[in-house]
């Protein structure tokens, strides 16, 4: 019996092995589709190579870029601005959470506060931001924290409430404290929900990053952006998206890898 099931079980192993390997495969073909029909449609004539440039013409750009450094070190100035504000943004929404769930009278008066700064469009707030702290990495910084931290609080602080709250009064009953319901119901918990966060929060981040670039920096792949669209290199722009993709799938992939590890 216990064979036939250790067999069945290396049977399941092996097809969701084959599934996951059928699913790669099948992004590897659609991608490499999408950048043929995109070659041919150029190269036939169908698309203008000016307005929609062409895979070819963007991989010339990186080499040349390459050579002289300069694409590595917009690549460096936007990934570094991502962490420190991914960092940030998961610090000060955690602790934004934990305090509001300790003074609940403090949540109270704040939440809505909360709310409508999370909902305010913060690229309304970048002039200020220019005037109030210069034309810097900060200001980029601060831009991509303000996006993702006010949601990121609220949600945190949404997940405490919902706690188990049996394990809360057993706590108390055994003479245990507000710490000890923070760090022994609450934080574990709600690790599923940070983590879901800062799935969230990575994406968030490098927009704002990016917003940032746009408007206050002569360095990264916002900037790079601005200036290709300045002079009329559009296969700066495409090189740049690509970029943009290749970075928010590999950070995300990291998030997805700490999510499997926590759960293990």
């Amino acid at each position: 019996m216990t064979k036939d099931v250790s067999t069945a079980q290396q049977n399941w192993i092996r097809e969701q092995e084959r599934h996951r390997r059928h699913i790669r495969l099948g992004r590897f073909l659609l991608l490499c589709g999408f950048l043929l029909a995109w070659e041919g449609s150029v190269s036939l004539g169908w698309l203008n190579d000016f307005i929609f440039s062409s895979p070819t013409r963007i991989l010339s750009t990186f080499v040349a870029l390459a050579r002289d450094g300069s694409i590595f070190r917009h690549i460096g100035f936007t990934l570094s601005e991502t962490l420190i504000s991914f960092t940030l943004v998961t610090v000060l929404g955690l602790a934004a959470a934990m305090l509001l769930w300790r003074y609940r009278l403090a949540a109270e008066i704040l939440e809505p506060c909360l709310v409508t700064l999370n909902s305010l469009p913060k690229s309304a707030l970048a002039p200020l931001l220019i005037v109030w702290l210069g034309n810097n990495a900060r200001t980029i910084i601060v831009s991509a924290v303000s996006i993702a931290v006010f949601g990121s609080a609220v949600s945190l602080l949404t997940q405490f409430r919902e706690a188990d709250t049996d394990k809360i009064r057993l706590i108390r009953s055994l003479g245990g404290g507000t710490r000890d319901i923070l760090f022994k119901v609450l934080l574990p918990g709600s690790l599923p929900a940070l983590i879901a966060n800062m799935k969230v929060n990575i994406g968030l981040c490098l927009i704002g990053v990016i917003i940032g670039e746009m408007l206050v920096c002569r360095n990264g792949l916002g900037y790079l952006i601005i200036y290709g669209s300045q002079v009329f290199k559009l296969d700066y722009i495409l090189l740049s998206i690509f970029i943009l993709c290749v970075i928010a799938m590999a950070l995300y992939r990291v998030v997805g890898t700490l999510e499997k590890r926590v759960q293990t």
